[in-house]
C-alpha cells in the first residue's frame, strides 16, 4: 500500500502519485477534520507529524516559497533555518527511495515575488543544495536526495508527477510564451 503526503495542503490535498492513502499537513486545514491522515502542523516551527519513513511519496505545491529560509529565535538568539529544517522532516518521513515533488513559482518570474507572504526565492539550481553527498551540511540537512527531474512547468501541468507527452510539448509551448513561471522538483530520498 503507498502513502503519500501532501505537505501545505491547504483545503484541496493532491495526490499526484495517485497513492492508495493521502494524508496531508497545513496550519490551516479548513473544512478538513484533523485526523490520522490530516494534521495541523505550523511547518516553520513544528517537526511533521507523523513516524519516520512512513511515506513513499511526499509534495509541495505553492509552499516552499512560504517557507522563510532563516529566522532569529531571540529567546535562545540563534538562527534557525526552517526551509533547511522542512526538508530534514521530508527526507526523514520518506522511506528509502521514496519520492519528494515540489512545485513552487520561481526566479526570475515576478510570480516569485508578487505574493507579500513568499519569504523564500527559489531558483532552478536551489535543490542543489539538497543533493549528493555533499548536501547542505553546513546549514544543518542532515538527509541526502538524488535529483531525478528538475524543470520549469506551466502550474496547470504540474498536478500529476508524470506527464505524458502532449502534456510535456504543451509545457515547452509554455515555456517559449514565457508563461511556465514555476519551476519543479523530483527528489528521490537517499538512505
Amino acid at each position: 500500500m503507498t502513502r503519500h503526503l501532501d505537505v501545505g495542503c491547504g483545503r484541496e490535498p493532491r495526490n499526484p502519485f495517485d497513492a492508495k492513502e493521502l494524508y496531508g499537513v497545513d496550519v490551516f486545514l479548513g473544512k478538513i477534520q484533523d485526523d490520522l491522515y490530516f494534521r495541523r502542523c505550523n511547518l516553520i516551527f513544528q517537526p511533521l507529524p507523523f513516524d519516520d519513513c512512513f511515506f513513499d511519496y511526499v509534495s509541495a505545491f505553492d509552499l516552499l516559497e512560504h517557507i522563510p529560509r532563516s529566522s532569529q529565535d531571540y529567546a535562545t538568539q540563534t538562527m534557525r533555518y526552517p526551509f533547511v529544517n522542512l526538508l530534514n522532516e521530508i527526507h526523514r518521513v520518506l522511506k528509502p527511495q521514496g519520492v519528494f515533488y515540489a512545485v513552487t513559482p520561481a526566479f526570475p518570474f515576478s510570480e516569485a515575488f508578487d505574493d507579500p507572504t513568499h519569504v523564500n526565492t527559489i531558483t532552478q539550481k536551489t535543490h542543489e543544495y539538497f543533493c549528493g553527498p555533499k548536501a547542505s551540511e553546513a546549514y544543518g540537512f542532515k538527509g541526502e536526495f538524488e535529483l531525478i527531474q528538475a524543470e520549469w512547468i506551466y502550474a496547470k501541468y504540474a498536478q500529476k508527477a508524470a506527464r505524458p507527452l502532449f502534456v510535456r510539448i504543451k509545457n515547452i509551448h509554455k515555456r517559449i510564451l514565457k508563461k511556465a513561471h514555476h519551476f519543479s522538483w523530483k527528489l528521490r530520498a537517499v538512505k
